[in-house]
């Protein structure tokens, strides 16, 4: 298993007045699993301080950042981070498991990565690699992101222009070996494969249901219109949003071995109750994993599910 996740409630607290941002991503694999790992420990911290570097200065931290150069900047120091740590590895440390294989191969490692930061009022989505970020608004699946395949005929103009090829191996590969265009890590595919994410930023409405954050085990075999259906059906099953001012418990539910939900903390829109959003979300993100795996997906899967709904009048 070479995917991560990562979920962090509220984890620009103290940066931003303008209401929680919850930080959600997933991260898959290829070679080894470091760069997914350290994806998992890093990205959002490197989020957080490009955040705060673009809104240095302003009011109280109140002025809304260009989201797009956040981004980009975290990304960037994440792929900086990753082609570091391969080239500076010494022999008196304990070996990786893609040098156990291949050694000195470090650089052949790396990880896609999709991540998406929920506030009050907008999505972002920062997409690097061919995971994948679909919204659910009012039962239609709208893609926050594309996936960065090598014949996509912008990606493969771009790698075109580098110098470099796409050879077709078992599917569209750069150099034959890669199947995706973009990525963090694979420093020994550079520049043609490269870190920087494509950013879309989409505003928040009342009839926003989910947010579906997963690696391509699942968009392989399920499609963008099944997937959202699952998690409605989900969302059905535990109940409606509660109105503002319920008293119900908020106890929390963890979400089952193997699924993530994006419930955790406090990454649950204020008036729907948070029970039953945590038990809808783990729900939903396993049974997507379990129908992947029924359809014979050939990959690893990891999927996220956010809650979305808005509060009931």
């Amino acid at each position: 298993m070479e995917d991560a996740v990562s979920i962090r409630p509220d984890f620009l607290r103290g940066s931003t007045s303008s209401g929680k941002h919850h930080f959600f991503g997933v991260f898959d694999g290829h070679g080894c699993s470091h760069v997914a790992r350290m994806c998992q420990d890093r990205m959002h911290e490197l989020v957080v301080d490009a955040y705060k570097k673009a809104v240095s200065g302003k009011e109280a931290a109140a002025a809304a950042p260009a989201w797009k150069d956040v981004m980009e900047k975290g990304f960037a120091r994440m792929d900086d981070e990753a082609t570091i740590w391969a080239k500076s590895r010494t022999g008196g440390e304990p070996a990786c498991r893609c040098e156990l294989q291949t050694p000195a191969r470090c650089d052949h490692v790396g990880s896609t990565a999709v991540v998406a930061v929920v506030g009050p009022n907008r999505v972002v989505v920062a997409n690097s690699g061919d995971s994948r970020a679909v919204l659910c608004r009012a039962g239609v699946p709208v893609p926050l992101s594309v996936d960065h395949k090598p014949d996509r005929p912008d990606e493969l103009e771009r790698i075109k222009a580098a110098g470099g090829r796409v050879i077709y191996w078992d599917g569209a590969r750069v150099l034959g070996v890669l199947a995706m265009s973009r990525a963090i890590g694979d420093g020994y595919l550079k520049p043609y494969v490269t870190s920087e994410p494509e950013v879309t930023v989409t505003e928040r409405a009342d009839d926003d249901e989910c947010l579906i954050l997963a690696s391509d085990g699942l968009w392989d075999v399920v499609t963008n219109e099944m997937a959202c259906e699952v998690v409605r059906a989900c969302f059905r099953s535990n109940g409606p949003p509660s109105p503002p001012g319920c008293s119900r418990p908020k106890a929390v539910l963890p979400p089952p071995a193997g699924a993530s939900g994006g419930g955790g903390g406090d990454a649950v829109v204020k008036g729907v109750d948070k029970a039953e959003s945590d038990k809808a979300c783990a729900d939903a993100a396993l049974l997507l994993a379990k129908l992947a795996i029924a359809r014979r997906s050939a990959d690893n899967v990891s999927v996220v599910v956010v809650d979305l709904r808005r509060p009931v009048p």
